[in-house]
């Protein structure tokens, strides 16, 4: 195939429809983005868009340096108080993701009874790096650092921040005591992981993680299935990934040379249903999504506020579920 049509790339009916704005105080229960589902059975309830915290403190993406920088501290001040503001539940956080807790804590400390929050540990902050050490030590100063960037007395949920030799992770155990530690001293509530494939698999039947942070799009399925193990046992589920890092999104064009044939194939299937709509196709990817009822919060990643706007509002907007069986029977395909 060598490349997605170019020629109806340039074409892209990216509409320029204009949004009714969501008054901050209005019925955020009427809004579909905003509807609350279990985190499994850790007795909470968490809303369907979640937000993740990493572009707002790392820089990060494909493309030119500009469009990968995170932004001011003062726009990501702004970005996580509008999180609250629209009546997003839950924030997504990590020790790698360089000054994102440090944000969090200097933005929305004060408003901490508005969120729950996630962080991770096992990757650590090495600005403009990070490193992996997965030690019972290490994690415990980790957490607690974690609270005193964050400004707060508890985590509500710490997971593994998996590394390359995951497995060996696992069968040290190390950072698990140490989360188990942290959470008898109440510095952590749940505990969760990060993670994929088998290794994610171990997890969910150590019986320990309360909730499963997993990478799940139109594009990719692979971990479906866990998903549907982790509604079994009733573990809570975060989607990562599911705009496909930037391919569902109206900036999939410019991902060109980074995607495989196979990818390409489904995301011009994909675009042809929805008569090649670029927003449409944003769209399609965030409704499938919530069409599974196995997903507690779907993590949206943003460092403007627009983009958040936009995630919400097609969320909350009409899709056809033929349209969205035709897409799910498309990237089902191997």
């Amino acid at each position: 195939m060598g490349s997605l049509n170019c020629s109806k790339i340039k074409r892209l009916k990216i509409q320029n429809r204009k949004r009714n704005k969501i008054m901050l105080n209005s019925n955020k229960s009427d809004r579909r983005s905003l509807q609350l589902r279990p985190l499994g059975n850790t007795g909470e309830m968490v809303t369907l868009a979640g937000f993740g915290a990493l572009e707002i403190g790392r820089n990060w993406g494909i493309g030119d340096k500009s469009s990968t920088l995170r932004p001011p501290s003062h726009i990501a001040e702004s970005v996580l108080n509008y999180v609250l503001d629209v009546g997003i539940t839950l924030i997504d956080t990590a020790s790698a993701y360089h000054e994102s807790e440090r944000r969090i804590g200097i933005a929305i400390s004060h408003r901490r009874n508005e969120f729950f929050i996630a962080s991770k540990c096992g990757e650590h902050n090495d600005y403009p790096n990070t490193y992996y050490d997965f030690s019972y030590d290490a994690v415990k100063k980790s957490i607690d650092r974690s609270l005193e960037l964050m400004k707060i007395d508890t985590i509500d949920l710490m997971q593994i921040h998996f590394g390359p030799d995951a497995q060996k992770t696992i069968d040290e155990g190390q950072v698990i005591r140490a989360m188990l530690d942290a959470q008898k001293d109440n510095k952590i509530r749940f505990l969760g992981a990060s993670a994929w494939g088998d290794i994610a698999g171990q997890c969910i039947d150590m019986n320990i993680f309360d909730v499963m942070q997993l990478e799940y799009s139109l594009l990719n399925r692979s971990d479906e299935n866990l998903i549907k193990k982790c509604t079994n046992k009733n573990i809570g589920v975060l989607v990562r990934g599911g705009l496909a890092r930037g391919m569902l999104t109206p900036k999939y064009h410019t991902f060109n040379q980074y995607i495989d044939e196979q990818h390409k194939l489904k995301i011009e299937g994909l675009l042809k249903i929805v008569d090649y709509d670029a927003e449409k196709l944003l769209a399609l990817a965030l409704h499938f999504l919530a069409r599974n009822q196995g997903v507690s919060s779907i993590l949206i990643g943003a460092k403007r506020i627009e983009h958040i706007d936009m995630c919400l509002d097609l969320l909350d907007a009409d899709m056809d579920d033929d349209l969205v069986e035709e897409a799910s029977s498309i990237t089902a395909k191997n």
